[in-house]
């Protein structure tokens, strides 16, 4: 498919391309991200020129990722939002924040935004949220864009050849006023 734009009240989400190489790889030089994130560490410049000249439209061609930067209506980024097709109705949603843009409620407003995008153009059923046991902040935000953090998953996430355990969470359509592509039948416990 071809690339989208949306925007909310304070961002304009939209992919990346070989324009924003030069602020992908400035935000991605701090700790915060390489510790946290699966992104290269150490994060080269060759590094973002692949993500944004192919990663990203290479995602969007194939149906298979959909990469949005998070800019502020001057151009400033202030992070990164990918949702990963997982299987039919399945995506897996990923975020990172600039460090000098973190704590101003973007990345949620964003991944609230991209949450109806993807059930409503997209035909996704669950968006699942993982973070590594002991990101507070990944697990802020996806509290706050409505997630309902279901557990801990036991060696489920693999950053830079080691495994972690990982934070696992999801929103469905119904947790936002909004129908399923397929129908639901939640246990009774």
């Amino acid at each position: 498919m071809e690339p989208v734009t949306l925007t909310t009240d304070r961002l304009v989400l939209r992919a990346v391309g070989p324009e924003d190489t030069d602020a992908v790889f400035a935000a991605a030089q701090d700790p915060g991200i390489q510790r946290w994130t699966t992104v290269p560490s150490p994060y080269l410049y060759e590094h973002a020129r692949g993500f944004t000249g192919q990663l990203v439209p290479d995602g969007w061609a194939d149906d298979s990722m959909f990469t949005f930067g998070l800019f502020l209506p001057s151009g400033d980024l202030v992070g990164m939002l990918g949702v990963t097709m997982r299987g039919l109705g399945e995506a897996e949603i990923g975020y990172w924040g600039t460090k000098e843009h973190r704590g101003n409620g973007y990345v949620s407003e964003a991944a609230s935004a991209v949450a109806r995008w993807a059930f409503t153009e997209r035909s996704v059923d669950r968006l699942e949220w993982r973070a590594e046991v002991g990101n507070h902040a990944s697990r802020a935000v996806a509290e706050r864009a409505g997630f309902t953090v279901e557990g801990t998953l036991r060696s489920a996430l693999n950053n830079k050849g080691v495994r972690r355990d990982c934070w696992v969470g999801s929103l469905l359509p119904s947790d936002l006023g909004l129908p399923s592509a397929a129908p639901y039948l939640p246990s009774r416990a």
